[in-house]
């Protein structure tokens, strides 16, 4: 193992790490209420098969991953690869493109890669997330399942690899815009299957219809919003504005909530340095701006109730 080798796996670890305290940071001003059930599995260590539904796009897949304590990769849909600059967003964020007959015939054969990439991360003892719908439409309503996961199980199996599935029920209480109550649920699946053929892959199926159905409980308390708070007039016109340019740039697509997160993530930092340049020019002493900079997202968030 050469000295450039360790250097640049540490380099690509402390990166990882260092985004994900930067999106759990995102996750806490962006979400109201993030409610958890069954923490401990979050610690699951060794080969594991992450199985979740999916009402809200790439959102899903950065709550449910954020939470546990190892890298988690993804299989997302491959549409959103397509430009340069997104293929490499998404693969920093360890997401592996897969791709649906909609996309065109062409790429269909992509997806081996996906399958085989998936099959030998976790016989190399990682973790993988696969949202088993295989679509997304704003619904908590599950959707058929695709054949994908089953393949990925059966092809782990081959190899006599001996992995846990975690079954992820992910629920909102609105599906657009900021302040959601979210319930995260995981269970382990006690029984795994062998899958030898078709047959087996469909009771595969079933088996973790009943047992996602159940984890998928929705919030029912409406998030609300306290205007009288001064900072909600402070925050009001920035968020109007990365709004608005979401809504345009998604065109009200299932992809709203997960632009409107990473835009907002990205360019927060920008916004505060923005307060803090205006409140110089006041001739505030930094020390006083600063904590008035450290106050903006904690009371901020105070805002929704």
């Amino acid at each position: 193992m050469t000295a450039s080798f360790v250097m640049r796996f540490f380099y690509i670890y402390t990166v990882v790490q260092l985004l994900k305290l930067f999106i759990q940071a995102g996750l806490w001003l962006f979400c109201h209420e993030i409610h958890l059930k069954n923490k401990q599995l979050f610690k699951t260590k060794g080969p594991l098969l992450i199985i979740a539904n999916h009402p809200n796009s790439f959102l899903d897949a950065l709550i449910i991953g954020s939470y546990y304590q190892r890298r988690v990769y993804f299989l997302a849909r491959g549409d959103a690869f397509k430009k340069p600059i997104h293929r490499f967003i998404l693969e920093s964020l360890n997401m592996i493109p897969v791709y649906r007959l909609r996309e065109g015939k062409e790429f269909l054969h992509l997806n081996d890669y996906a399958f085989n990439k998936s099959i030998d991360l976790l016989s190399k003892g990682y973790a993988v997330l696969i949202f088993i719908e295989g679509i997304c439409i704003n619904s908590h309503e599950l959707q058929p399942f695709k054949k994908g996961t089953a393949r990925i199980l059966e092809g782990v199996q081959k190899l006599n690899v001996n992995l846990k599935i975690h079954i992820a029920g992910i629920a909102f209480n609105q599906l657009r815009g900021i302040g959601k109550k979210i319930n995260l649920i995981i269970s382990e699946m006690s029984n795994i299957p062998t899958i030898l053929n078709s047959k087996d892959r469909v009771v595969f199926n079933q088996i973790v219809f009943e047992q996602l159905k159940e984890n998928i409980i929705i919030p029912t308390t409406p998030t609300r919003v306290n205007k009288n708070n001064i900072f909600y007039s402070l925050h009001l016109p920035y968020y109007n504005i990365i709004k608005k340019w979401v809504d345009r740039k998604t065109k009200y697509t299932v992809f709203f909530d997960s632009v409107l997160f990473s835009v907002l993530l990205f360019t927060y930092p920008l916004f505060l340095i923005f307060v803090f340049l205006n409140l110089k020019l006041f001739h505030i002493p930094t020390s006083i701006i600063l904590v008035i900079l450290i106050m903006f997202p904690i009371i901020g968030k105070k805002v929704l109730e």
